[in-house]
């Protein structure tokens, strides 16, 4: 079998918790990366490495305030001129993109945590000795296109295409033929599906982190608040973070 390589993009939040413990138990060498991209719930950051520690995954925080000017259009990266949405109904939120978008940050967030991973798979052949047929490089990212807000870089058509643009754009996709995969395992999932599997992998849901708003309580009622607690109802369990 070949060595499983992972990298999960971690916030610390429900779904990327959950899939923190799904990719720990798949993968021989696992690596955890959180980005500090200036997001107004910077609290998430403590989340992730409480998660991570949890866990007993490797992990890094990797600073990109910078990001934060770039992107600045949105509720998550500049409080000063966005509100956060509040008190909406599950339809509404079904509607539209919202102002917690922040513009291309999970295509900004994949091509780091690429970047990371190539890096790894390129110590393990050309350093270490290892074979390209030898390894399996997974790029874990908890997507999700069924309870969510409306981000188009959370839709299965997104990421339908971005494995093949990181394998021709990366060394070991084109000169190794070792492409990484994008795995999104709960892309088709619904919230509670989420909770029921957490709970299901002993996941440490009370350490994770959803809201929006900077703590240092949940707000209860922003966009990933209400979804949350949707999930944990709708699966009949409660919420271990509250």
């Amino acid at each position: 079998m070949p060595r499983r390589i992972g990298q999960i993009l971690l916030s610390g939040g429900l779904d990327s918790t959950t899939l923190a413990c799904l990719a720990r138990d798949e993968t021989d060498e696992l690596l955890a990366l959180t980005l500090d991209y200036g997001q107004r719930h910077a609290i998430e950051l403590d989340a992730a490495r409480k998660v991570a520690a949890a866990l007993g995954i490797a992990h890094r925080v990797v600073d990109v305030r910078f990001y934060r000017g770039l992107a600045a259009h949105s509720a998550l990266t500049d409080a000063t001129r966005f509100d956060l949405p509040a008190g909406r109904a599950p339809a509404e939120i079904a509607t539209g993109i919202p102002v917690t978008y922040v513009p291309l940050r999970n295509t900004f967030f994949l091509t780091l945590a690429a970047a990371s991973l190539e890096s790894r798979v390129l110590q393990a052949i050309e350093t270490e000795g290892r074979t390209a047929d030898d390894i399996d490089p997974v790029l874990y990212i908890a997507a999700n296109a069924l309870d969510y807000s409306g981000y188009p870089d959370c839709r299965p058509e997104f990421y339908a295409t971005v494995t093949e643009t990181l394998r021709l754009g990366s060394k070991i996709g084109t000169q190794y033929g070792c492409a990484m995969r994008v795995a999104t395992p709960l892309i088709d999932k619904s919230k509670a599906d989420i909770v029921r599997l957490g709970v299901h992998l002993g996941a440490p849901l009370a350490l994770s982190w959803s809201c929006y708003d900077a703590g240092p309580r949940p707000c209860g009622v922003c966009d990933s608040c209400l979804l949350r607690a949707k999930g944990f109802a709708e699966a009949g369990v409660e919420d271990p973070a509250l």
